[in-house]
């Protein structure tokens, strides 16, 4: 790797497993720690002034964008406008800048899977927020990739996977949707596709723009609910006993999370190379490393 590459947010879980990947590639990431109170516009300004590196992959608020259970609008302001400093200061030091986002930027009212043509329209603060993000890293630095993700898990006790098996540790019985579809994505696949994008733009391949990617083979929320427990039996034993199938239209988050979520991942395979994984191969991973945590 000729590029000098920082990371924000390499204490997250998909930072963990990006470092991790790239140790393995023999491919290194400056990671800054944050600041106490976080990284926001006057930390980020002297860091890069600092520093300089060549690319950048914004995590810094990985939890918050991908895995926390609520968010408010005051918070996430904050991040939008670090964010935003943050592309114009990677113009201005001519920095590549790797940016996340999510399938959370589209409403989910249509079956079919969403490519990067499709207009975003999102329904909570989260995405509507991402979007946000979205349109001042393409309007302010040029040299960017925006990666959309499918539903990201992660081994973290705090995140979706994590507040999932907590309540199959204490209730007999779980309601998920029957009706709600996406494409699972294991952190550590999340964060190969993260790898792959950098490896080619180490090459001053100008590949600028937007791309999907979630793990291989849709599946409703039941489902995927159902092969998370079924793995989970093999660490530890379960109180829940059932789960029931119920409408996306009286999940609790029916208002915040898209009923069809499913990405298209055709473009960052004809751009990259970069094929889709099966998510039910990063199961095991994944649920062996959350539970070494709890």
């Amino acid at each position: 790797m000729h590029m000098r590459l920082m990371l924000l947010g390499g204490g997250s879980a998909l930072g963990q497993a990006l470092i991790h990947l790239g140790a393995e590639a023999d491919i290194s990431f400056l990671a800054p720690r944050p600041p106490e109170q976080g990284w926001d516009s006057a930390s980020l300004t002297l860091l890069l002034d600092e520093t300089r590196p060549d690319a950048l992959v914004n995590l810094a608020y990985y939890h918050d964008w991908f895995q926390a259970e609520t968010l408010d609008a005051t918070r996430l302001a904050t991040q939008e406008r670090a964010t935003e400093r943050l592309a114009a200061l990677c113009l201005h030091h001519q920095i590549i800048l790797l940016q996340p986002s999510s399938y959370r930027v589209f409403d989910g009212a249509r079956a079919t899977a969403y490519s990067e043509k499709d207009e975003p329209m999102p329904l909570g603060l989260r995405g509507q927020s991402l979007l946000r993000i979205e349109q001042s890293v393409r309007s302010i630095c040029p040299r960017h990739v925006l990666l959309r993700f499918g539903w990201l898990y992660d081994d973290s006790p705090g995140g979706l996977l994590g507040r999932f098996l907590q309540r199959a540790e204490r209730e007999s019985v779980l309601a998920l949707a029957d009706d709600r579809r996406g494409n699972p994505t294991p952190v550590d696949d999340a964060a190969r596709v993260m790898l792959a994008v950098l490896k080619q733009l180490d090459c001053r391949a100008p590949l600028w723009g937007t791309y999907h990617y979630g793990g291989h083979e849709a599946t409703t929320a039941l489902a995927f609910g159902q092969a998370i427990l079924g793995e989970a039996r093999v660490h530890r034993r379960l109180v829940v006993e059932e789960i029931q199938a119920r409408p996306h239209g009286v999940s609790p988050d029916a208002t915040e999370e898209p009923q069809h979520a499913v990405l298209s991942c055709k473009k960052v395979l004809n751009t990259f190379g970069i094929k889709p994984r099966a998510w039910r191969a990063g199961l095991p991973n994944l649920l062996d490393r959350y539970y070494r945590h709890v």
